[in-house]
């Protein structure tokens, strides 16, 4: 559909960044105390130290700031901000689509009747998915709005406050019995005519869950790029809810990927592709990214490595032993072809990041500006824990995250993040190593404490938990991860999420103590 001049026009990324260095494994170790029990053996029949790499995405680099970036941020001060505001997700199944096939809110009643409990709780504000397959549902750049403005003002009424999340994708395959929120009727009707607008896996399987980045600059979408497509649908969000950002609505994330994360489907949900703990399978196997892929091998004189992705990468349900692209060996992710790919692959992510909140940036600069009711711009990351105490991490580098035990790979996110002002969402809060199965080599408090380093004092963390817990234990744990004692505490902390559970007696009156301690000063 496009030449070669169209292909390297797709990334949205057009600044450069200070190239990452690969330090020794003995180096790391200083400052990733949670890998000390990962064996060095095989590491040790090459050498430690690696060549500098260059980052490749399409024909742009995507290369991590230096010490002299500019950040942003409005990182608070200890001194000054102790306490951490707690949203509450609405339901999964707040919306639904009636028999006439139109968008309505489900229980409002009862809704309200939780929205007052929860204020009387403490609780700061409500977390609510504002979801593009509802709001231009069935005409491109025909919005409607009217649940929202309903929600907005239940809410609003009940004196709480809001942190938007605005979703691009779909949750068909997360919801059960309620059929869940897809994306918009009219993206749709064009998947069914190419479905290489989604992201597909080795053998051709689309995942309609996220427009792929290969589309993000092809205008596909009724003369619109998908790029477009985002912005106008934040512009429209803008012009409607005026009123109420930087008043009622204080955080407004911005999806950027399957769930909102900024990730790919590596581990789709839902489908029996995938489960816990498989490693997962790259994603870049649409026409547009692979074409992508091509010309960044053929810019690298290597036009062999653009034909497919790792062959032997294993599966979606394969465990890194015995799979040779996550071990020590010639075609692994440590050789000149396994460092080109996963530069390449995470490259392409960043570079969506960054062409997504630039436009974000750019919408919301008024309020940004405000200095008395600024409003905070999220983009979120998944929680990829599993396998993270291993060498090669591979169920991050399927995701798109180049983190190993040789490279931080969230250290470039957090930069663009930082160039943008934006604040980083993380899950895992409530999550303990020893409660996690240590055949998985799991460790989502490693993983949080990393985030925690490269976040320090160039942006802000806002916490979340990724499976309900009202036992003092998980609450506990979620208290300790908001008031790190060697980090700022973060920004605020989002529940996830509100049901009936949560007004149970036993889980309330622990419910309710953990609230009024995250309000408290400390």
């Amino acid at each position: 559909m496009a030449g070669n001049g169209g292909v390297a026009r797709r990334c949205g990324c057009r600044r450069s960044y200070v190239a990452f260095r690969e330090t020794s494994f003995l180096d790391r170790r200083k400052t990733r105390t949670n890998l000390r029990n990962v064996s060095m053996i095989p590491l040790f029949k090459r050498p430690l130290f690696y060549p500098r790499w260059r980052l490749l995405s399409g024909s742009n680099r995507i290369l991590s700031m230096d010490a002299r970036e500019k950040s942003k941020s409005l990182i608070l001060e200890s001194s000054k901000h102790k306490r951490v505001p707690i949203f509450v997700m609405t339901p999964v199944d707040t919306f639904c689509i009636d028999s006439s096939g139109s968008p309505r809110i489900r229980k409002i009643k009862a809704l309200t009747i939780s929205l007052k409990a929860l204020k009387l709780a403490g609780v700061y504000g409500i977390a609510v998915e504002v979801w593009w397959g509802i709001v231009e549902r069935s005409s491109p750049l025909e919005y409607n709005w009217f649940l929202y403005e309903e929600l907005f003002r239940l809410v609003s009424e009940s004196g709480l406050k809001l942190h938007v999340s605005l979703c691009f994708h779909s949750n068909t395959h997360l919801s059960t019995g309620t059929g869940g929120v897809g994306l918009p009727l009219w993206i749709l009707e064009i998947g069914g005519h190419n479905k290489d607008i989604y992201y597909r896996d080795k053998n051709g399987f689309s995942n309609d869950d996220y427009l792929t980045l290969g589309v993000d600059q092809l205008p596909l979408f009724y003369g619109r790029t998908a790029l477009q497509c985002y912005e106008d649908f934040m512009l429209s969000f803008v012009n409607k809810f005026d009123s109420y950002i930087g008043s009622v609505i204080e955080e407004i994330s911005v999806g950027l990927g399957p769930s909102g994360e900024l990730r790919y489907p590596a581990h789709p949900h839902g489908d029996g592709r995938w489960k816990f703990p498989g490693i997962g399978e790259f994603q870049c196997y649409d026409k547009y990214m692979m074409e992508d892929l091509k010309m960044a091998a053929c810019k690298e004189g290597k036009p062999q490595w653009g034909d497919r992705g790792p062959q032997n990468a294993g599966c979606y349900n394969s465990l890194p032993p015995g799979v040779p692209f996550f071990e020590d060996g010639q075609e692994s992710f440590l050789s000149d072809y396994g460092r080109f790919f996963l530069e390449w692959y995470s490259g392409k992510l960043i570079c969506h990041a960054d062409a997504i909140l630039a436009k974000a940036v750019n919408v919301l600069k008024k309020y940004q500006q405000n200095k008395q009711t600024p409003v905070i711009l999220v983009a979120k990351i998944g929680g990829i824990y599993w396998w993270y105490q291993t060498i090669s991490h591979p169920a991050e580098l399927t995701a798109g995250y180049y983190n190993t035990a040789l490279r931080d790979g969230y250290d470039p996110v957090a930069s663009v993040l930082s160039r943008h002002g934006a604040a980083l969402h993380i899950s895992c809060l409530e999550m303990i190593d020893s409660e996690t199965p240590p055949a998985y080599r799991c460790s989502p408090e490693g993983l949080i404490q990393q985030i925690r380093t490269i976040s320090k004092k160039r942006i802000n963390l806002i916490g979340r938990n990724t499976s309900e817990r009202f036992d003092q234990k998980g609450l506990r744990q979620i208290l300790a991860n908001c008031y790190h004692p060697q980090a700022e505490a973060v920004r605020s902390f989002t529940y996830f999420r509100l049901n009936d559970k949560i007004f149970a007696v036993e889980n309330w009156n622990n419910f309710v103590p953990f609230v009024r301690r995250m309000s408290t000063d400390l």
